[in-house]
């Protein structure tokens, strides 16, 4: 199809985070998407959009990419789908529109992510007496842990300590503040409900993360203090084709792949998939720029970054993550690839800088993208 349809990334925003039960309690997850959706598609110009692809976990069903375009005044002839790679749904939906603009198919498709945990559905099983907390990701006979106690058997598998896993998440808090103190989350937040910054960051001190109880494993290392918190939130952008960029500063889809892992520790998942992204365009990690993980836990992001020799001072996550801001689970991959449209693209990055976006995800998954500035 040739170079000129590379997927690039032209706009990108989100929604200010919320934790569960509390900022955006009363919003459904089209009422979430909608506004991000509405901005995107502002900002891309005004070309007609072709489709909407957005990933949601916990939902409830009906197509949530359709009713949120719809919701988002798109009008009747944009239709959408709705993805489904549980934390690395919208990473996943982002690389679903990618291929689709790569192949000549789509001029402008919208992608991301949306999650109400707070309005999503109760499910139970035909004759069970109460509702079931989730669905099974993996069959009969293989391990399917909760996802506290797959990073804590992770931590143990890596060596990382409790000490690294607190000074991480007070660094993530700390990253988050002073990036909204500075203005750096401004203008890829469309205000919502009154509310125009992240609900949870929050000054945090060693002495008292040190103070708080293992919370999934008697002695272990993961604790509240340093886990994500469950979240309400919504992310999407805007892709298009190299050839109608038209001189928009933006982000060159690279490559994206998805692999699988030990669904015992699912959180090594980012390992093999950005092993695969960086084979197949042949970058070294060095040359990467910025990096985003998906920060679900300090324990995860610490064993995959020391996996593939990222330094997270440096490179990871600088303005905060999912350990600051929150996880809404189906829209947090597309929010890391937000925050590195803000970090590259808005902050001036010269051409040819490089961004990386990864997830873990339930099951033993990961999902991975590597952009370029453009």
């Amino acid at each position: 199809m040739g170079a000129n349809n590379t997927p690039v990334i032209v706009a990108a925003r989100r929604t200010p985070i919320g934790t569960a039960g509390h900022a955006f309690k009363d919003l459904t997850v089209d009422r979430l998407a909608a506004p991000v959706i509405a901005a995107v598609a502002r900002d891309a110009g005004g070309r007609p959009v072709e489709d909407v692809v957005l990933g949601n976990c916990m939902g409830p069903g009906g197509n949530v990419a359709r009713v949120s375009a719809l919701a988002a005044g798109l009008g009747h002839e944009v239709p959408g789908v709705t993805v489904d790679r549980q934390c690395g749904s919208g990473l996943a939906a982002i690389l679903v529109a990618g291929q689709a603009v790569r192949a000549g198919d789509m001029d402008l498709v919208i992608a991301g992510g949306a999650e109400s945990a707070s309005t999503a559905p109760l499910r139970t099983h035909r004759g069970a007496e109460r509702p079931y907390d989730r669905a099974p990701f993996v069959p009969d006979g293989h391990p399917d842990p909760g996802m506290g106690p797959a990073a804590e058997a992770l931590a143990a598998a890596r060596e990382v300590t409790r000490q690294r896993q607190d000074a991480y998440a007070c660094r993530s808090h700390a990253g988050a503040l002073a990036a909204r103190a500075a203005g750096r989350f401004e203008r890829e937040i469309v205000p919502l409900g009154g509310r125009c910054d992240d609900q949870r960051p929050r000054p945090l001190q060693p002495a008292s993360l040190a103070r708080l109880p293992a919370a999934f494993v008697a002695g272990g290392t993961v604790t509240a203090g340093n886990s994500s918190p469950i979240s309400d939130g919504a992310a999407a952008v805007a892709i298009v084709p190299e050839r109608l960029r038209a001189g928009l500063p933006g982000m060159r889809l690279l490559a994206g792949a998805v692999a699988g892992c030990d669904p015992a520790l699912p959180g090594w998942g980012p390992v093999p998939a950005v092993r695969r992204v960086l084979a197949r365009t042949g970058v070294d990690v060095e040359h990467v720029a910025a990096v985003e993980i998906v920060e679900a836990f300090a324990a995860q992001v610490l064993a995959v970054t020391d996996a593939l020799g990222l330094d997270p001072p440096d490179r990871v996550c600088v303005d905060g993550g999912a350990l600051a801001l929150g996880h809404p689970w189906g829209a947090s991959g597309a929010v890391v690839v937000t925050r590195l449209f803000t970090r590259l693209v808005r902050q001036g990055a010269p051409p040819g800088t490089l961004g990386l976006a990864a997830a873990a995800v339930g099951g033993g998954l990961g999902v991975a993208a590597l952009f370029e500035v453009v």
